[in-house]
């Protein structure tokens, strides 16, 4: 049979004759002005971890696990996540104090489709809103697209507004809520998404150098511009939930 010519043939995406998949993180350490990211590892991180985190539950409300009475159970944590590949740890430690005082991963890694999520970030109140967690997420895009990743993913319980929040400040695009997604301790979870593509990473990351320059902070290392104006403008999709 005979192709009738006349007719469209099949649409498809972008051609990428080109394309070899990323390889998986491993081995990171990566370093910037205010933050060192560490592979995660019980012996070295968990202890002071704990500290960080202990009297703050409320940081696992959202968490499928946590909150930890103990030293003890944090370390046992520790020491099953430490040499998992997905997801993949890393520890924030905050280079003015010294401190270990969060953690973060690599997760749904898939490097055959070129896609990578952040999640399991828990931040110790003592560095919440610092310059040092912005530094921190910046540094770990710019390894997920420099190594060759074209998405990387931003996903959180629906009802997780500072969530939801820093990811659009931060230029992640919002892409809609997956209801009844998930069952995380009992309760039913609607999961909101969000994603930067490789495409937009250029001027994302122009953004984030921008608020990161030391010349953006005055000598209270009060910001001069938000980094938040500054990606507005980027994003493909706002999030509806914040406006």
């Amino acid at each position: 049979m005979q192709n009738d010519q006349t007719k469209p043939g099949p649409v498809w995406g972008e051609a990428l004759p080109d394309w070899t998949p990323p390889p998986s993180p491993a081995s990171l350490a990566l370093e910037g002005r205010n933050v060192r990211l560490e592979p995660l590892s019980a012996w070295q991180h968990a202890a002071e971890l704990h500290d960080s985190f202990a009297g703050h539950d409320r940081l696992w409300d959202y968490m499928g696990y946590g909150p930890f009475a103990t030293a003890a159970d944090y370390h046992r944590w520790t020491e099953a996540s430490e040499g998992d590949r997905d997801p993949y740890f890393l520890v924030l430690r905050d280079l003015e104090t010294g401190r270990a005082s969060g953690v973060a991963s690599f997760l749904r890694i898939a490097p055959d489709s070129g896609s990578v999520e952040v999640g399991h970030i828990c931040i110790s109140p003592v560095l919440q809103r610092k310059v040092a967690v912005t530094e921190a997420m910046h540094l770990m895009m710019g390894w997920a697209f420099a190594a060759g990743y074209r998405r990387y993913e931003w996903k959180c319980n629906a009802l997780n507004l500072p969530s939801r929040s820093a990811a659009q400040r931060l230029g992640f695009s919002f892409e809609g809520v997956f209801r009844q997604h998930m069952i995380v301790k009992g309760h039913s979870r609607d999961t909101a998404w969000f994603s930067v593509i490789d495409k937009e990473w250029p001027a994302l990351e122009a953004a984030h150098k921008a608020w990161l320059d030391p010349s953006n902070f005055d000598i209270e290392d009060r910001q001069k511009t938000r980094l938040s104006d500054l990606t507005r403008p980027l994003l493909a999709v706002r999030d509806p939930g914040l406006l």
